[in-house]
């Protein structure tokens, strides 16, 4: 069964309020997960802004991918990983 990292963010600035919130970004994603027959390793939540890089959580996240930790990452929409030319690289 493929191990996957939940990783949900909601910028902290206010033109994207109308972002679902982070506790709606989990239920879906465990929802879906359990459909898909995803084993969920860890749910990870992060309240910043990915204009620029330097997302701790983000970044801890990354290097423990890197490592093999797990086999990927679930998102509820891809803005949600990325807004950002590194961070886009990684």
């Amino acid at each position: 069964m493929p191990t996957y990292f939940v990783y949900c963010r909601k910028s902290n600035e206010p033109e994207d309020r109308q972002i679902r919130s982070i506790d709606s970004q989990v239920t879906e994603l465990k929802h879906h997960g359990a459909r898909k027959g995803i084993r969920i390793l860890e749910i990870l939540t992060e309240a910043k802004s990915a204009k620029a890089p330097g997302r701790p959580v983000f970044n801890s996240m990354l290097e423990r991918l890197y490592r093999g930790e797990a086999d990927g990452i679930l998102c509820w929409k891809l803005d949600r990983l990325v807004r950002n030319p590194v961070d886009g690289g990684a």
